[in-house]
């Protein structure tokens, strides 16, 4: 239980610790309290948004001289989406300080800008800011079914849609052409934008469409998928949790179909 503290220079806030995609809860919640409260280094702190009006302070692991039982981030998948995004939002600044340590144009040593929110170097003083990977995924519709496939990775069974990372030189809406024709055999059509979601694992850009089959059988792509089938609604395997952009992109598809 939380110390009604009111310690000078110590901020009431919500605190993100963050290790990878990784973050510390207290019994299941993002901690809100102050940095005395938790044993946290407030001055190695960096707001990242506001939440109830409460700012949300990110924080590395590596800058506290403490240690954390930590859980990934999807454990959070179910809270307020206004507060996951803000979560998701430090776990990919984390990742940032992690992987950008160096300077890409003169090779000197990067130092957290932040100002900025961004790695400078502290020899040429050029800013490098986060770099976000884009992905699509895509719900593919055949009459009243639904395109659904098992990666390798998923041991437990569970089905979800197609995804995958664009290439240099595509848009995103052939990058969904590609990817659904290679890991599975189908052509679409009809591509059309439906949503995005921020994805910290560890730093993508999941940009959601829908689409509608064209032409071609099933052939899976052994090296990227364990299984794909066309799904009738009334028999859906187990899919993708909720709180992700998979699953919403099921349901609309899902509901689209019980629509006629």
């Amino acid at each position: 239980m939380l110390k009604n503290s009111d310690k000078k220079g110590s901020i009431l806030a919500y605190w993100v610790v963050v290790d990878n995609s990784d973050i510390w809860l207290v019994n299941g919640e993002l901690p809100k309290g102050r940095a005395t409260d938790f044993d946290l280094p407030e001055e190695k702190a960096t707001k990242v948004g506001q939440y109830n009006s409460l700012p949300v302070m990110w924080v590395n692991e590596s800058d506290v001289e403490r240690s954390f039982e930590l859980v990934s981030l999807r454990e959070l998948l179910l809270i307020e989406q206004e507060l996951f995004l803000l979560v998701s939002k430090a776990v990919q600044y984390g990742h940032m300080t992690q992987t950008q340590r160096f300077c890409s144009k003169c090779g000197g040593r990067n130092f957290l800008n932040h100002i900025e929110i961004a790695m400078q170097c502290g020899e040429c003083r050029s800013i490098h800011y986060p770099r976000i990977y884009p992905c699509i995924i895509v719900a593919v519709r055949k009459d009243d079914k639904i395109l659904l496939a098992q990666h390798a990775k998923h041991k437990n069974g569970m089905y979800t849609v197609i995804a995958g990372f664009t290439e240099v030189g595509e848009t995103l809406e052939q990058c969904v052409a590609r990817e659904v024709i290679e890991e599975t055999g189908i052509n679409v059509k009809n591509i059309r934008y439906f949503a995005s979601q921020p994805w910290a694992f560890p730093s993508s850009m999941m940009v959601g469409y829908l689409a509608d089959y064209d032409s071609g059988s099933i052939s899976v792509d052994k090296t990227e998928l364990a299984d794909a089938q066309w799904f009738s609604i009334d028999d859906m395997p187990e899919v993708a949790p909720v709180g992700t952009i998979a699953r919403t992109l099921i349901e609309h598809t899902v509901s689209e179909i019980k629509a006629g």
